[in-house]
């Protein structure tokens, strides 16, 4: 069988343009195989996971639990580190012991957001799921009484008078002092082990290309952004962009086994493969 051509799949937002940027563009020297591209929301890749349909994929990290027997993780692609957990916004002012009595409006009930919200305020039961793009809207028209906003929404909820009720990932590393996992890039797991380990190498690649020349992947960026402000775009990466995505290494890796070990004692998952590794 010819390993020659994959069909890959990642988000819209910044964080995976800029990561991504140099392998699908070409601008990497040595890639022996050419790629499929799609691009889409979050939820739609995790539901596109769940499917089987993409050789490789960005997912939330709390829809991994799910598709386990089907894929395994990278140690590259991920947005994973600290201080950029999803936050709970709202019109007004209200207590964190407040939220057990409002309206919600999450970006998808198999992201890690909502994962995060499950753990760490489990009271919150009424959730409608929106578009992430689309949930300061809904707060601002009254649809909700409260949002969980992830990616650039992050940067300027306070410019439309929304106000910050809770940080997730700041409870998150208080709590057990390790990064936050949000998403991850994830490879069939019936694809050759010297396959996978040469695309994971790749995608490491194409992120310290996109590093070393952070103009390069600009434009690429741009086509597909939210909010096309450079302040905004530029802080995106440097929010979601790190090491970590570079290589996840012992303490990455410790984070996605927490965030895992706290689903299945909470009960709101089990993962039913154990190898969730590529290369181990």
């Amino acid at each position: 069988m010819s390993y020659r051509k994959f069909n890959i799949a990642f988000s819209t937002c910044p964080n995976d343009t800029f990561m991504f940027d140099a392998l699908v563009n070409k601008r990497l020297k040595g890639i022996d195989f050419s790629l499929d591209v799609h691009l889409a929301d979050i939820e739609e890749l995790n539901k596109m996971a769940v499917e089987g349909s993409p050789d490789i994929t960005k997912i939330s990290y709390a829809a991994y639990p799910a598709i386990s027997e089907k894929y395994q993780l990278m140690s590259s692609g991920s947005a994973l580190g600290y201080k950029n957990g999803p936050l709970i916004i709202s019109k007004r002012k209200i207590y964190p012991d407040e939220l057990s009595d409002i309206k919600m409006a999450i970006p998808g009930k198999m992201t890690t957001a909502n994962f995060l919200l499950s753990i760490l305020f489990p009271e919150v039961k009424n959730k409608s799921e929106y578009l992430f793009s689309d949930i300061e809207e809904a707060v601002l028209s009254n649809e909700v009484d409260a949002g969980l906003v992830i990616h650039e929404t992050r940067f300027v909820y306070k410019e439309k008078g929304l106000k910050l009720v809770s940080d997730l990932g700041e409870l998150w590393e208080k709590k057990f002092d390790l990064p936050i996992p949000l998403g991850g890039i994830v490879v069939r797991r019936d694809l050759p082990r010297e396959v996978k380990i040469n695309i994971q190498k790749k995608i490491s690649e194409s992120i310290q290309y996109a590093f070393g020349d952070r103009h390069a992947s600009m434009q690429y960026i741009k086509q597909h952004a939210q909010d096309l402000k450079d302040e905004v775009v530029n802080k995106h990466i440097d929010l979601y962009v790190n090491d970590f995505s570079i290589d996840l290494g012992k303490k990455g890796r410790e984070a996605v086994e927490k965030l895992f070990s706290k689903g299945e004692k909470a009960g709101l998952f089990e993962l039913k493969d154990r190898d969730i590794f590529v290369g181990e």
